[in-house]
């Protein structure tokens, strides 16, 4: 089932705290696997709860979906959600397609949205003009697309990513709240992460 958006040609219209939402969406978190893309994603999830079962992407933008499609195949039995942001989800477009002609059923993406490209300036994204990657996500093959923009449907949708074969897009506003940087040591992270999923150090 796809609900769309039905975005293309508007401006943003997002009004969604960022930080409430990440805060919404990892409450709890459990075992959950979380990848967050590069930039605000990534201080989001920290502010929400630095653990050791995240992984911050200080680089290679465009890869935080397929790295969350690797991850998954990797832990079929885990439940990997990527947090990541419209920009970033841009760049690494072709993920969508790969994603969902591999079937991993237990992979959701979340995209928070604010139509602008905040580490380089807050240049207007595609996303505030004519792509919904909603829309993108279900041409692909997505079982499952949605598009929130308001908290309760936020709320509904942290369980739903734990659940389901999920893409969604969260309609944020486009402030920038004052950054809170994780672990930016990346040999850090990938040992303190390899630790928490059990795995011995070579």
């Amino acid at each position: 089932m796809m609900t769309g958006s039905g975005m293309a040609g508007r401006k943003n219209d997002g009004t969604l705290n960022r930080r409430e939402v990440a805060a919404a969406l990892l409450r709890d978190p459990g075992d959950l696997l979380v990848i967050s893309g590069l930039g605000a994603p990534s201080y989001d999830a920290a502010a929400a709860g630095d653990r050791p079962l995240n992984f911050y992407l200080w680089g290679a933008m465009g890869g935080a979906a397929m790295i969350g499609l690797g991850l998954a195949l990797a832990q079929p039995s885990r439940r990997v959600l990527v947090l990541t942001g419209d920009g970033e989800m841009l760049m690494g477009i072709g993920s969508l397609a790969t994603i969902a002609a591999a079937n991993a059923s237990n992979l959701a993406v979340a995209v928070l949205d604010n139509a602008r490209y905040g580490e380089t300036g807050s240049q207007q994204s595609h996303t505030g003009l004519t792509t919904d990657l909603a829309a993108v996500a279900a041409a692909c093959g997505w079982p499952t697309t949605t598009t929130a923009r308001g908290m309760d449907e936020v709320e509904a949708l942290r369980i739903r990513l734990r659940q389901e074969h999920l893409f969604a897009v969260l309609r944020i506003a486009p402030d920038e709240p004052p950054r809170h940087l994780p672990p930016r040591d990346g040999a850090y992270l990938a040992g303190r992460f390899r630790r928490a999923l059990g795995q011995t150090e070579d």
